[in-house]
């Protein structure tokens, strides 16, 4: 209420009054109670809870875990939302204009009025309409503007939010209607002159006052058709919806009694709540052997494989507010009351900060209009300028106060950064098998990062989104009090409008920033899976295939960051301009009042001061606005990593397995990958302490299905694993595990040294025991002949070992680990048969191998002879069970095995004994070793690189000790060399065509007989590429080599037989390289 209106209020009549505060409080009271209605139904028209599973397990530190996403089976009805058709919807918006339309009428009679009221002098000063009309007309237009907006931009429109705003307004219309009828009808108050104004007592309408009471009586029938017709659509949906249910509930009735279930009295379906090991629930969920059931399938997570999603869902304020709750345990620093009066502190430090903000603009006003008055004075307000001084000294970000904020803050932030991202890692790891097979690890590193983007973004919702809102609010509240209600309104309008353009605008670049995210990633992890597999992009000469790969992805993300880029400059035009245009009003109504004389210099220099401090936040929001969008949009994959819960967890009370004999027994084990395909089927079977259970058979028929849910990978889903006689699934995963040792086939080491990753089964052990560990697996003298030692790093993955060289570390690491149980899922398929022999034998029958239980997976038959039962798999079935007397006996499947690779044994020992005649004919040809040197040009492993340097190319080291000889240091006659290449020359000495043959394929049969694919590289492809095919299905792997082109050529040791082959005789068009036994 401003001046005149104060000074009049005494002669005024209670209807005058009423009118006057219906129309101030009339825009205030439907902007409240549409932001409210808005946020409340933006509450309750997200999902649920009760649509959302809660999860049964716990995060990192015992923090809950977000609830996950459950199909919605049907679609929620809104209450008191209505459906309407296009026609109606129609008429909603056009009703709609039309009382927009009323207020611009309003606006324009108040126009024309106050021009035609014009004194003399050319001044608007015979009539005005007062703050109250002012107030009421532009707010209550710029209001309808926004809610006629939303008619057209929301999605399900007109709803309750509509309507509150509706009926609030059929009661306001009515109330100042009314009032302004018996106000005009009686003697009431008009402003005369602005230089000196003055309530003029005026008794009966004029003509303005029919024309204001006839656009009233226009929009309030507008109003009450837009009530009685949304009425009208939400009773007619509350009968329907009525009726269908009274439907729905009879056809439900009908169906209970034809087909109620027998075994469950009370007519209902037990609801699984289940994982797929069920072990959250135990086994109240019906099936106490495992407690899974099938609807653990309804339970899995398709995104488990946490592959990039092409599109992910738009999510409401709160929807996206709880969703991010998840993170607030790990961020507040319960454990530390230090920290948690530090946070109190800063909060403290924020309200001064914006205590400092009103003080600022209200000295320099103070300043100005001293100066003005003390002007030729000689007076200079020496204590109001140190007072504007010290508070500029105080405010902003980098004054005093927000510096001394910000370095209290830095504790606290270094302690949700660490909680944060140390939990997502840690949920990782406790996520199980299913999801890390199917994982594309570039995706989860990118998510782990974006663990500063979450502690970004809340940092800035703390200090800068609270405090921002906080001035914008203070700044309203100051204007009014200092300028008016009218300027209040100003600043009013400038902030809403400018807030909802920034939202509007940023949430359609939601999807355009969205792309440009994804396509960051899509850049990330196609250059992480292009390095991590840069040997096979060299094995296919694929360098310009991967070139142009990462090249398009980045060029695909630029492309989506310059659309992002465009669409943020274009909104900062559109903001610049609102904001402008407020200013540009409120300073020339307040430079038209200060020279009228009802403002002073001082004001205007407040009033400018003041809106160019409040454009900082303005400016700040429009800018955080697309920061929180980007932290949330980045940190909306951390949050879906977070929703990801592990398959295989701890049951309720589950206890501890404190000491382990090796007992094993399975009995009617069941388990299945995919429900449709069982993977296992009935498997029963009794493993006795100290005893050794090999099992064999075709790939796919379940051994390793089997090693997964030994090792609790897995949980079964019928039947049970018992330890020591006690199910597994009673037992903490931990405990279990702690007593079983696992040499896998294919072994991946840390890029650290040799003694880190064999330390890393037993930290506590001495360098002795990790000595004697070494020498146990034939690896020692191998490692003492690197040039560091034990303190040689192994490269990523340890790729710079030989497969050979990292099973043996694989199985010198199990053995620190000391376990009662040692699963060797072919252990030992990378090395030469007689150290495999060696190290089996110290493992089964020496010292190291008494009172362990030990599983094996093997495909040569001849390794396994020893073992107490031999386990035959057959499509996840065991066909087959005993000895290896007692299944050769039956003639079955294991003895056909049997004979196979019989036949193997015997053609790789004709192949030995061409390789011996014609290493004979070499040494009678007496060829000097100048004549048949050749230089390799093939790739070395770590044991004879030219990087580490080993007894057997360097002459200054030690030998190798006779007790751990494989191929690389067996005996001279039988030492493998490089060169498959090297051709016959003209001078060679004869030996006949099958001998030759014979001698290469003998040469690489030993080859694969002395070690894998730890030296010569030639042989390791194919060795590889047949290490897991029956014998009988191996056939030979064929290389052209074609003639050779020079007169002389230098060829191998191994190849010296080949000159006995007279000069006339062409070369073989082609070798036999690899034979698999």
């Amino acid at each position: 209420m401003d001046a005149l209106t104060k000074g009049a209020a005494h002669c005024r009549s209670t209807a005058e009054v009423v009118f006057l505060n219906a129309e101030l409080c009339y825009p205030v009271l439907l902007l409240l109670a549409f932001i409210l209605s808005a946020g409340v139904h933006s509450i309750l028209t997200s999902r649920t809870e009760e649509e959302l599973v809660v999860p049964t397990v716990k995060g990192p530190g015992g923090k809950p875990l977000p609830v996950t996403k459950k199909k919605r089976e049907a679609e929620k009805p809104q209450v008191l939302d209505v459906k309407t058709s296009n026609v109606a919807l129609r008429v909603f918006q056009y009703t709609m204009a039309a009382v927009v339309l009323t207020f611009f009428a309003n606006g324009a009679a108040i126009a024309v009025h106050a021009l035609q009221a014009r004194d003399k002098s050319g001044n608007v000063g015979g009539w005005w309409c007062g703050e109250e009309r002012t107030v009421y007309v532009v707010g209550s237009a710029f209001l309808y503007v926004y809610v006629l907006i939303t008619l057209f931009d929301w999605s399900h429109s007109p709803n309750i939010v509509h309507f509150i705003v509706w009926i609030l307004g059929f009661i306001g219309e009515t109330t100042i209607l009314l009032s302004f009828l018996l106000t005009v009808t009686g003697t009431h108050h008009v402003v005369r002159g602005v230089k000196q104004p003055a309530h003029q007592p005026v008794k009966g309408p004029d003509t303005w006052d029919i024309v204001d009471l006839s656009v009233a009586v226009v929009r309030l029938s507008l109003v009450t058709i837009l009530v009685c017709l949304y009425t009208a659509l939400a009773t007619r949906r509350f009968f329907t919806d009525r009726r269908l249910q009274d439907e729905e509930a009879h056809h439900r009735s009908d169906s209970d009694d034809e087909s109620s279930p027998l075994l469950n009295g009370n007519g209902n379906t037990t609801n699984y709540n289940t994982h797929a090991n069920g072990s959250a629930n135990g086994s109240a969920n019906g099936r106490a052997s495992n407690g899974t059931a099938d609807a653990s399938y309804q339970q899995k997570d398709e995104g488990a494989a946490f592959y990039r999603p092409e599109k992910l869902p738009h999510k409401s304020w709160f929807e996206y507010c709880r969703g991010y709750s998840v993170f607030f345990p790990y961020l507040w620093p319960s454990d530390s009351r230090k920290l948690q009066g530090v946070v109190l502190m800063c909060f403290v430090l924020v309200v001064f900060q914006r205590m400092v903000n009103i003080m600022v603009p209200s000295q320099i006003g103070a300043v100005t209009d001293t100066l003005r008055d003390n002007e030729g004075t000689h007076n200079t307000p020496w204590i109001q300028l140190a007072l504007l001084v010290l508070y500029k000294l105080l405010q902003g970000q980098s004054g005093l106060l927000g510096s001394l904020r910000a370095i209290l803050w830095v504790p606290v932030s270094q302690h949700t950064y660490r909680a944060l991202t140390t939990a997502a890692f840690e949920h990782v790891h406790s996520l199980s098998l299913d999801f890390h097979l199917g994982k594309r690890t570039g995706e989860v590193i990118s998510a782990l990062n974006k663990g500063a983007s979450i502690n970004q973004f809340l940092e800035q919702v703390t200090f800068q989104v609270l405090p921002m809102l906080a001035d914008l609010l203070v700044a309203i509240v100051f204007f009014y009090v200092k300028f008016g209600s009218m300027y209040a309104l100003f600043v009013s309008v400038i902030t809403f409008y400018y807030l909802y353009l920034t939202i509007r605008m940023a949430a359609r670049l939601a999807d355009q920033r969205r792309d440009m995210v994804n396509a960051d990633r899509e850049e990330e992890a196609v250059k992480n899976d292009s390095i991590a597999s840069y040997e096979t992009v060299k094995y296919f000469n694929a360098e310009k295939y991967e070139f142009d790969r990462y090249r398009n992805a980045v060029m695909t993300f630029q492309t989506a960051e310059a659309k992002v880029t465009w669409g943020i400059n274009h909104m900062n035009i559109c903001q610049s301009m609102v904001f402008m245009c407020g200013i540009l009003v409120s300073m020339m109504t307040c430079a038209f009042e200060v020279t009228q004389g009802s403002r002073t210099v001082g004001d205007f220099v407040l009033l400018v001061t003041y809106l160019g401090q409040l454009q900082g936040p303005l400016n700040f929001f429009g800018s955080f606005y697309r920061t929180v969008q980007q932290a949330m949009i980045s940190g909306e994959r951390l949050l879906e990593l977070f929703k990801i819960q592990p398959t295989v967890i701890d049951k309720p009370n589950a206890e501890s397995l404190p000491e382990c004999n090796g007992h094993i027994k399975w009995d009617n084990v069941g388990f299945s990958y995919d429900r449709r395909r069982p993977a296992l089927h009935n498997l029963s079977f009794e493993c006795a302490p100290g005893s050794t259970t090999a099992f064999v058979g075709e790939s796919g028929g379940g051994k390793s299905t089997v090693f997964r849910l030994m090792f609790r990978y897995y949980n079964c889903q019928d039947g049970s694993i018992q330890m020591d006689g006690r199910d597994v699934k009673d037992l903490t995963i931990d405990s279990v595990r702690r007593f079983i040792g696992v040499v896998p086939q294919d072994t991946i080491l840390f890029n650290e040294t040799l003694m880190y990753n064999l330390k890393y089964a037993n930290p506590s052990a001495t360098d002795e025991e990790v000595f004697n560990a070494c020498r146990t697996a034939a690896i020692h003298d191998r490692i003492m002949g690197f040039p560091d030692g034990y303190n040689t790093k192994v490269g990523e993955r340890g790729l710079r070992l030989s497969g050979g060289e990292k099973q043996r570390v694989a199985i010198a690491r199990t053995i620190l680990k000391n376990p009662k149980v040692i699963m060797l899922d072919e252990a030992t398929s990378a090395l030469d048969g007689e150290t495999e022999q060696k190290i089996q034998a110290k493992l089964i029958s020496g010292n190291l191998g008494h009172d362990r239980t030990l599983l094996i997976i093997a495909h040569r038959l001849s390794t396994i002879t020893h073992a107490d039962q031999i386990i035959v798999l057959h499509a996840g079935t065991i066909v087959e069970k005993g000895t290896h007397e007692e299944l050769l006996a039956r003639k079955g499947r294991y003895a056909s095995m049997w004979e196979k690779h019989i036949r193997a044994e015997r053609a790789a020992d004709k192949a030995f004994q061409a390789t011996m005649k014609a290493k004979k004919l070499l040494s009678r040809a007496n060829l000097s070793r100048r004549d048949t040197e050749i230089s390799d040009g093939g790739y070395d492993s770590i044991a004879s690189s030219d990087i580490l340097q080993t007894g057997l190319n360097s002459p200054t080291s030690p030998p190798s000790h006779q007790g751990e000889n494989d191929s690389d240091s067996s005996d001279a006659s039988c030492r493998r060399q490089r060169g498959d290449n090297a051709s016959i020359s003209s001078n060679d000495t004869h030996v006949s065509e099958t001998s030759s043959h014979e001698a290469n394929a003998s040469e690489d049969t030993l080859r694969d007989e002395e070690d894998g694919p730890s030296e010569d590289e030639d042989g390791d492809e194919f060795d590889d590429a047949t290490s897991h095919i029956a014998p009988s299905e191996t056939r030979p792997l064929i290389r052209d080599h074609g003639r050779a082109s020079s007169p002389r050529r230098h060829f191998s040791s191994s190849e010296r037989c080949l000159n006995d082959r007279p000069p006339s005789q062409p070369p073989p068009a082609a070798r036999v390289i690899g034979v698999r036994t």
